[in-house]
């Protein structure tokens, strides 16, 4: 035996010489046409495109989500009038305790009271957003309301600018 009759015991894979022929022509495993089948092809990352999607805050000021998460919650007079007796106090509090209304993250939400349903006990509601007919409807019965923001009952009138107005 001499020197070129010599083989290796495990034979070396050669590498893949892309698109000439052999087991995988054509394309050889590239692929279609298009920006993949480049070289130093460079598509946009998926992420960043998710990220130009999301809405920003931009100049809305911080105030802005907080309207959305401190919404009211809304009472009827009916559940009032099933829960609690005459000469009760009404506030968020009590209605958290008596389980009409549940906090949202540990905290008591704003509470406003509408009225839907009869009321025939006295009660007295403080701490609470109420509206009109509401309110007419619990002084009725013989109750009081303390409202967070006082009713404006009139508006002032608009003040119209003139030529003459001006001059003076």
């Amino acid at each position: 035996m001499q020197i070129h009759q010599l083989k290796r015991k495990t034979p070396n894979t050669k590498r893949m010489i892309v698109a000439r022929g052999g087991k995988r022509g054509k394309t050889a495993g590239r692929g279609g046409k298009g920006q993949s089948a480049r070289a130093g092809n460079k598509r946009r990352p998926e992420w960043r495109d998710i990220i130009k999607r999301l809405p920003k805050l931009r100049g809305r000021g911080v105030n802005q989500n907080k309207f959305i998460t401190e919404r009211a919650v809304v009472v009827d007079l009916s559940e009032i009038e099933k829960v609690f007796a005459a000469k009760d106090l009404v506030t968020p509090t009590t209605l958290v305790e008596k389980g009409i209304v549940s906090t949202m993250s540990g905290r008591i939400p704003p509470i406003k009271i509408l009225a839907n349903g009869e009321l025939t006990k006295a009660v007295n509601v403080s701490g609470c957003f109420i509206s009109g007919s509401a309110k007419a409807l619990v002084e009725k019965a013989g109750g009081s309301v303390e409202s967070i923001i006082p009713v404006i009952t009139q508006k002032a009138a608009p003040v119209k600018v003139t030529a003459a107005t001006k001059k003076s």
